[in-house]
């Protein structure tokens, strides 16, 4: 009887091995899954992403000058552009942008939201992590950024420590955040405040537009009220 019982307790204790073995190895599998997005952007020719990066950097460099000047502006950034400048520029010019575990970030932009994804490594561990995001303007210069979703290939991951790393980087730009749901999801709302004072400008941010694979933004510039 004894060894019927120890031969049953051996047997349960197996299976359980057994099912725990083939579920570690289902959620490796399903980890190292690359979003059809991800894979697509890292394909890109480097060429075309030098041009990507470079026409970035130009388009940012006239929204820079346009919004300190009174009067209406408008800019708009394509993905390609979006990807080139972190493929490029990121990585050669701002190194110590990311956390040494992330690399290799890339952005897909469609009118319902964007998909941002970029490698992770920790120890021998290493996976495609991405994010859907959902970015609106609820009022003028107040950022909206729903999280809905992340995933480490195709595994939902937790969001808590994506939360506070958003929230650490708006601190880092001076940029006050607030927390709030949707439907479940959170949103970060991100105040972002006009020029110093003695700019003599009031900058608002009145359009955010997502189309097929681009950004549009709009807005004007008003001349500070010397009471104000």
């Amino acid at each position: 009887m004894a060894r019927s019982k120890l031969r049953i307790a051996l047997w349960l204790l197996l299976g359980l091995l057994l099912v725990v073995a083939i579920g570690v190895f289902a959620f490796y599998v399903a980890s190292q899954r690359v979003p059809e997005f991800y894979a697509r952007a890292l394909e890109a020719d480097p060429e075309v992403q030098r041009e990507g990066s470079d026409e970035m950097l130009q388009q940012a460099t006239a929204l820079a000058g346009d919004v300190q000047r009174p009067g209406e502006w408008q800019a708009m950034f394509t993905e390609e552009q979006i990807n080139g400048w972190l493929a490029v520029d990121l990585p050669q010019n701002h190194p110590d942008a990311l956390p040494p575990a992330l690399r290799d970030p890339r952005v897909a932009i469609t009118p319902e939201g964007i998909s941002m994804g970029c490698r992770f490594r920790y120890g021998r561990f290493e996976s495609v992590v991405s994010l859907e995001l959902e970015p609106y303007l609820p009022e003028p210069n107040v950022l909206a950024v729903r999280v809905a979703g992340a995933r480490a290939g195709v595994v939902p991951m937790p969001l808590s420590d994506i939360l506070d790393k958003i929230t650490q980087a708006a601190a880092r730009l001076d940029f006050p955040v607030r927390w709030k749901q949707a439907e479940g999801d959170p949103v970060a709302e991100i105040t972002i405040p006009s020029p110093p004072r003695e700019h003599g400008t009031l900058v608002r941010i009145e359009t955010l537009r997502l189309g097929d694979g681009e950004i549009y933004l709009a807005g004007t510039t008003e001349r500070r009220p010397p009471e104000d």
